[in-house]
């Protein structure tokens, strides 16, 4: 089994690890169907449409 031969520097672990926080945030798209922000490749949660069928009941706003 391989074994490193010194110890990796606080600098060095630390700017790997940096870039581990830097994840972005996805935009939302629009819903085709009713135009309300949603996330890509899930199910509008406003009508519950997603790729142009039903795919969830949704109740209507009182």
């Amino acid at each position: 089994m391989a074994v490193p031969k010194r110890k990796h520097s606080k600098a060095r672990v630390n700017s790997r690890r940096a870039n581990w926080l830097r994840i972005q945030a996805n935009e939302a798209s629009i819903c085709p169907n009713c135009r309300e922000p949603k996330l890509p490749h899930r199910v509008c949660l406003n009508c519950g449409m997603y790729k142009g069928r039903q795919v969830i009941e949704v109740e209507e706003a009182k």
